[in-house]
């Protein structure tokens, strides 16, 4: 017995058949209304409703709330009385019954539109405003129950801090004590490894060697010069960097020298020399432009990364100053000493372009040491000052100047340069 199957055989793409409409057996009849245009209302029509409709919108610079901060001489001298603004919470005092309203609770509040319509108790029902609009009615017992708890949770007797100064310095010191006299290394844990412990504790310091240096973080997409990366590159730890400009971009210049002879020489004469020494004589150490890189990112605020050198103290450290006794850094001793990076930078290798023309362009630099000048010397020691002068902050106003009398003379400004 056979079975014949049938196969449906289905298209690719189904023909669709069309059946438009015809078009209409006349043309459209536009019919002209003769309308006079002095019928219509222009936009001054409506100036006078609109001058007479207030506008809920404050436009007051202090939002109706005048604050003087000259009533109250705490904030500024030191040790003035501090009662106005951290009054005895065993004699406040008397409240002023226009304010009494601001005590309450919000949500049990009464008021509409400013007027109070009733009492207002904790265990009122809620306002018409707090409810849902066709809200079942067996949910209002539950909110209310809800809504009893919160008040009285909110009732709860909150602590009292105390403000004043003498509090903050208490507090401050409890700090370093619970740093310094209770602190042990086998209390302290890895946040991410239990199982790592403390092996050794320094204290955070800033670096007054080097404080006044402005340091720049360059990071490079690929590694610069033009050796492979098995190969190990002394020239690396003293490039230059010249920041360069044409009319339509900005990059930087990347010098190297010609070996590592070169390179090391250099690093061994820094290393023999103090702190801004200037050799007698001295030979110097000439760098070959390598190419040019681009930046591909730049972050002008680097909060979270620093310069740390781990330093086990000396027994005797050279606490001259080259520029002179007026400010000396602190002694050496035993202390992880940071310095804050001022800019991150993302570099990448800049494409040739040959139609690109700029009349600066160095293809050696000869590097010599040389003394600093007066304004550079100045500048060193102000911003030395923030880590060896103790009334830095006092002598600064809020811009950062130096307060001088007026007889003294104008203090130098204060810039900034971009060290490369």
């Amino acid at each position: 017995m056979s079975v014949k199957k049938s196969a449906k055989l289905d298209l690719l793409v189904r023909v669709r058949y069309s059946n438009p409409l015809p078009p209409p057996p006349c043309p459209p009849k536009l019919l002209d209304i003769p309308t006079n245009p002095m019928r219509y209302a222009r936009s001054e029509f409506l100036d006078a409703v609109a001058g007479e409709l207030p506008l809920p919108m404050i436009v007051d610079a202090e939002c109706g709330m005048p604050l003087d901060l000259g009533h109250w001489e705490s904030l500024w001298e030191e040790g003035a009385d501090d009662s106005k603004i951290n009054p005895d919470p065993h004699n406040l005092p008397p409240l002023d019954p226009k304010d009494a309203f601001l005590l309450a609770d919000p949500s049990s509040s009464t008021f509409s539109n400013g007027h109070q319509s009733g009492p207002a108790t904790p265990a009122s029902a809620p306002s018409i405003g707090s409810v849902t609009w066709l809200r079942k009615t067996e949910y209002l017992s539950r909110d209310n129950s809800q809504r009893i708890g919160v008040h009285e949770a909110k009732q709860a007797p909150t602590a009292i801090v105390d403000v004043s100064r003498n509090a903050q310095i208490a507090a401050i010191e409890a700090s370093f004590k619970a740093s310094n006299d209770d602190f042990t290394l086998e209390t302290l844990r890895h946040p991410n490894d239990p199982h790592l412990t403390a092996v050794e504790s320094y204290p955070v310091l800033p670096d007054a060697d080097i404080w006044a240096n402005q340091y720049d973080l360059f990071r490079f997409t690929e590694r610069p010069g033009d050796r492979v990366n098995d190969v190990e590159d002394e020239r690396l730890d003293c490039a230059v960097l010249r920041p360069m400009r044409t009319e339509y971009d900005s990059f930087l210049a990347y010098y190297l020298t010609k070996d590592d002879n070169d390179a090391l020489d250099m690093k061994h004469a820094r290393a023999s020399l103090q702190p801004y020494e200037v050799p007698d004589e001295q030979e110097e150490t000439i760098f070959r432009f390598v190419r040019d890189y681009e930046t591909v990112k730049v972050e002008q605020e680097v909060p979270n990364e620093f310069l740390l050198v781990l330093h086990d103290g000396d027994s005797e450290h050279d606490n001259d100053d080259p520029f002179g006794e007026s400010i000396k850094p602190p002694p050496r001793e035993k202390a992880a000493y940071y310095k804050n990076i001022e800019r991150k930078m993302l570099l990448k290798k800049k494409r040739q372009n040959a139609y690109e023309q700029y009349d600066d362009k160095w293809e050696v630099i000869r590097v010599k040491y040389a003394p600093m000048s007066k304004e550079e010397e100045e500048e060193r020691q102000d911003a030395l000052a923030e880590v060896a002068d103790p009334m830095y902050l006092f002598n600064r106003d809020a811009d950062g100047e130096v307060e001088v009398d007026d007889g003294a003379g104008a203090a130098p400004p204060i810039t900034s340069q971009d060290i490369f």
